[in-house]
């Protein structure tokens, strides 16, 4: 269930209005775009929840049934369901964030499983099976060059050490061999993302999160009905946004609406079929 319709179906109020004023998402990028937050479907929402509070996220209210936890520039959202498909087969293969250390996550008492022949990467695993890539001080593959060999102050930040325990730092979609560079053009140029590379990888940086794009010949399933059943943007101006994506012959699965709590959304998926949510208003700006 999307946010815009867990705020229709359940009329929120202040419990959104706590998550939201919490959240600390990035600043937008000039598109009025950055990374919003993540809609993971789960089963058990006791051990998922303790998962990502190990992880370092903090409580962040409620969205009806669902539960907000909050990081630096994203909030990931636990919304209870009965039989979602696992993520991995699906065109999101994974999310990734930046700590201080490995050491400090097996401290906080998560099994971690560390990367072979790779220094400071490792994954946890959330009780569905859900791969979090994590890296730390020491992993040499975080970084980010601009196309063209530019910069930019926002994307600069996957050159530097973290200034916070977590941060996020990746989505990574598995799209058909070949449809990489095509991937990275439509998401450089619908969210205003700066392109580039992250190690070997083809990548859009926006702010709050790089998305990296591999080629695959093995069938991967759009997400919706999946754990990680979308992906979502912050968007200023929304509905303005929304019609220019509509002039550009985007079709939205779901309208822009405004929200009775002040947040606004639309749905659009992916021409590879990750499923994205916008949404006006979830960091309470």
């Amino acid at each position: 269930m999307t946010i815009h319709r867990l705020i229709l179906g359940l009329l929120l109020g202040a419990p959104l209005a706590n998550a939201a004023a919490s959240a600390q998402l990035a600043a937008p990028n000039d598109a009025g775009v950055a990374m919003g937050h993540l809609h993971y479907a789960v089963r058990d929402m006791a051990a998922n929840r303790d998962l990502w509070l190990a992880l370092g996220g903090e409580p962040a209210g409620a969205l009806g049934s669902a539960e907000v936890i909050r990081f630096p520039g994203i909030l990931v959202v636990l919304d209870p369901t009965e039989s979602p498909a696992p993520t991995g087969r699906s065109l999101v293969d994974h999310v990734a964030f930046r700590v201080r250390s490995l050491e400090a996550v097996e401290a906080a008492g998560l099994a971690i499983e560390r990367l072979e022949g790779f220094v400071g990467i490792a994954s946890v695993y959330t009780p569905e099976g859900e791969r979090v890539e994590l890296f730390d001080e020491t992993a040499t593959n975080v970084g980010f060059t601009v196309d063209g060999g530019g910069s930019n102050p926002v994307a600069e930040r996957h050159n530097r050490p973290i200034t916070a325990p977590i941060v996020t730092h990746h989505v990574h979609l598995y799209v058909p061999e070949g449809a990489a560079p095509e991937a990275k053009e439509w998401y450089a140029r619908l969210f205003g993302g700066v392109p580039g590379v992250r190690w070997r990888y083809d990548a859009v940086d926006l702010p709050g999160i790089n998305i990296n794009f591999s080629g695959t010949t093995e069938a991967r399933t759009p997400t919706r009905g999946h754990v990680l059943d979308h992906i979502g943007f912050e968007v200023d101006d929304l509905q303005a946004f929304c019609a220019r994506l509509e002039a550009d012959g985007v079709e939205l699965d779901e309208p822009y609406a405004p929200g009775p709590s002040g947040v606004a959304s639309a749905v659009l998926t992916d021409p590879w079929g990750t499923r994205i949510e916008l949404t006006e208003g979830l960091d309470g700006r």
